[in-house]
């Protein structure tokens, strides 16, 4: 099996964010840090250039396998990379939906919710979409 090539513990956090440009950026990555610290339980661990929360082990039906970060995000240089990887599982679409049309302005990709600033989205939405899916993510892949 190939190694994984995103990793935990790749750096700090503050070193991290301390090389970001934009006050802005630092400001609302301290608010998401925040956030997901409060929800996930777990403290912030850089990953690569991802700051995630908690981690878990999956296991496909295909034989894949490997490791990933319970909720985190990346400050990228024209918006926010925020994954949420559990809202994506069947049994949370329904809550999601109806939370997704709530939260403001953002756009969705196949893994992951693009946000430009966190000021053009509603916070309660994102804490909710964030128990969501660290939820269903503990549910689906039980650490042993």
């Amino acid at each position: 099996m190939a190694t994984q090539k995103t990793r935990p513990d790749t750096g700090t956090v503050e070193d991290f964010l301390a090389q970001l440009d934009d006050p802005a950026k630092i400001a609302d990555s301290q608010a998401l840090i925040g956030l997901m610290q409060e929800v996930s339980g777990e403290a912030p661990v850089l990953w690569g250039t991802m700051i995630g929360f908690g981690h878990y082990h999956y296991r496909y039906a295909s034989g894949h396998e490997g490791d990933s970060m319970l909720i985190g995000f990346a400050p990228r240089k024209a918006e926010f990379s925020i994954y949420l990887m559990g809202i994506y599982l069947p049994e949370a679409e329904t809550r999601r939906d109806e939370l997704l049309s709530r939260l403001g302005k953002h756009r969705m990709g196949k893994a992951c919710l693009y946000v430009k600033r966190m000021s053009d989205i509603d916070l309660d939405m994102l804490r909710a979409l964030a128990e969501i899916s660290v939820a269903t993510l503990r549910a689906t892949y039980p650490q042993k």
